[in-house]
């Protein structure tokens, strides 16, 4: 096995690119593929008797990460504005997070988050303060999760008011916005070493998959078993996230 991930180390894969070879195992012509996907590189043969497959990390270089998160439009299907009736948040306490952070829609009464991306704002979702449907509501058309933070260990919550109370000079918190993973969550996610799946209490089937759905693309990947939701800030599961967290 350490011969195959020598040969496999030197085909020298840039990302996003899948080579097919003849199987250094069984010798099969042409049944041999490796794919480097954000630096998760990935080996299989695809011959019924040969049972040779498996993974590693490798380094990806500026040009890969340049091309993989370089440009807003990548994700982004058109350019985004704030709408003019978005305005900076001057209301109550909103969950004790600081105002800063906050926007507000004066249309439709909705404190919002903006995301954004190389310091760009790309889009905004907005949280309906008197419980009006939706109860959030995406602005603009990008697949991007909302962030706040900037540490070196990811946690990945449901809501941008989990991920903007968690997020810290340590931890990211990283909001999906939704009930699955795309392929942009993926993408955002690889250049940590770390990601913490944090998702509310009644999610655990969904907790499972992200961290399975992640390990392609997360060299470490651990789940948090919440007794309450992040924004609430409960002492032990806060705890026990600090206890998950890496040390430097």
């Amino acid at each position: 096995m350490n011969n195959i991930y020598n040969i496999v180390s030197d085909m020298n894969i840039s990302n996003g690119v899948t080579k097919r070879t003849n199987c250094p195992n069984c010798g099969s012509r042409n049944t041999f593929t490796v794919t480097n996907n954000m630096g998760s590189l990935v080996w299989n043969c695809y011959k019924a008797s040969c049972n040779v497959k498996g993974g590693t990390r490798v380094h990806l270089s500026a040009d890969d990460i340049r091309t993989s998160f370089g440009g807003v439009k990548e994700f982004a299907e058109e350019s985004f504005r704030l709408p003019d009736y978005i305005i900076p948040y001057t209301g109550e306490d909103y969950c004790g997070i600081d105002k800063k952070h906050l926007m507000y829609d004066v249309k439709e009464d909705r404190v919002v988050f903006v995301v954004k991306h190389n310091d760009e704002i790309v889009d905004a979702t907005g949280r309906s303060l008197k419980n009006k449907l939706p109860k959030w509501k995406r602005y603009g058309k990008s697949t991007l999760p909302y962030t706040f933070g900037c540490g070196k260990v990811a946690v990945v919550v449901e809501d941008c008011v989990s991920a903007t109370i968690v997020g810290d000079d340590v931890l990211v918190g990283v909001a999906v916005l939704g009930t699955s993973l795309s392929e942009s969550h993926k993408s955002y996610l690889a250049r940590f070493s770390t990601a913490i799946i944090a998702l509310d209490p009644d999610a655990l089937p969904k907790t499972l998959s992200f961290a399975k759905e992640l390990r392609g693309y997360v060299d470490n990947v651990k789940v948090l078993k919440l007794r309450d939701d992040l924004k609430y800030r409960d002492t032990t599961d806060m705890l026990n996230l600090k206890s998950l967290t890496p040390k430097e």
